[in-house]
């Protein structure tokens, strides 16, 4: 296995103790909500949005404060509460986790972008935060293009609607768009980066024979959008490493790009 942290500046170490000091919990943070981010989910709640377990935020909040990235984007804005979360960590007077030089959110829904955009201002986040409103997979493929063309250039940002490469890409969409917004991330990541991301629900029972000419159930598309993430992440973990950690409400799953 292959020696882990360089990418980042993480302190050099095993694969194996770098994934445990990542996933684990930090004992020396609340796990109490902030009063922004608690705001926001009450209005999600009132939307009829379902927001991630509090185990699952906190725990994101956790790997993310020990991951010295520069350039950052979480796939999947909504109204901010994930982002309330981070900011929360980033701007608070009371943690000594410096903020990345960019932390770029991507939300496909325009409404949610003024409410993003208030939010990026209530935490004087402006010189180093921005919303983009378009779909992951157009961004991923304009920026991938310039990327693989550029890729000996020191100087490519102003090309990418996004700096490149990414250092951490944190992944909160629905869970059918989930594994598409992660095969589209693996070519933007700097070496050692990382990728954050909840592991789909496993399908249970029997769905029956999926054919061809006929028209798929929901519980069979859920089966075909599993087998699509096993193999996803058996393609990535060839060449890389990732590691699981189980919380209420989920799994987390981390990807490491090598070195």
């Amino acid at each position: 296995m292959r020696e882990s942290g360089e990418g980042l500046g993480l302190p050099q170490m095993s694969e194996r103790e770098m994934f445990e000091m990542l996933l684990s919990e930090d004992n020396s943070r609340t796990s109490d909500e902030p009063e922004i981010a608690a705001n926001i989910g009450e209005q999600m709640l009132h939307m009829g949005l379902s927001p991630l377990s509090r185990s699952i935020r906190t725990r994101i909040r956790d790997i993310c404060s020990r991951i010295p990235a520069k350039n950052v984007i979480l796939v999947g804005g909504g109204i901010g509460h994930l982002s309330a979360w981070l900011f929360d960590m980033w701007c608070s007077e009371d943690d000594d986790t410096y903020p990345p030089n960019s932390f770029t959110i991507v939300e496909e829904g325009g409404k949610f972008a003024v409410i993003l955009n208030r939010l990026i201002s209530r935490y004087d986040a402006d010189s180093w935060s921005k919303v983009i409103v378009k779909p992951w997979n157009e961004i991923t493929a304009e920026s991938s293009s310039w990327f693989a063309s550029n890729a000996a250039s020191n100087d490519i940002t102003p090309f990418s609607l996004i700096p490149l490469p990414v250092d951490l890409i944190v992944i909160d969409l629905p869970e059918n768009d989930r594994v598409n917004a992660l095969i589209n991330s693996f070519d933007l990541l700097s070496p050692g980066g990382i990728i954050i991301i909840k592991e789909p629900e496993v399908p249970t029972g029997d769905v029956g024979e999926i054919k061809d000419d006929s028209e798929i159930t929901p519980a069979q598309e859920k089966v075909l959008y599993f087998n699509k993430w096993i193999k996803a992440i058996t393609d990535f973990s060839v060449n890389n490493s990732m590691s699981f950690v189980e919380l209420t409400g989920g799994s987390l799953v981390i990807l490491c790009k090598s070195e």
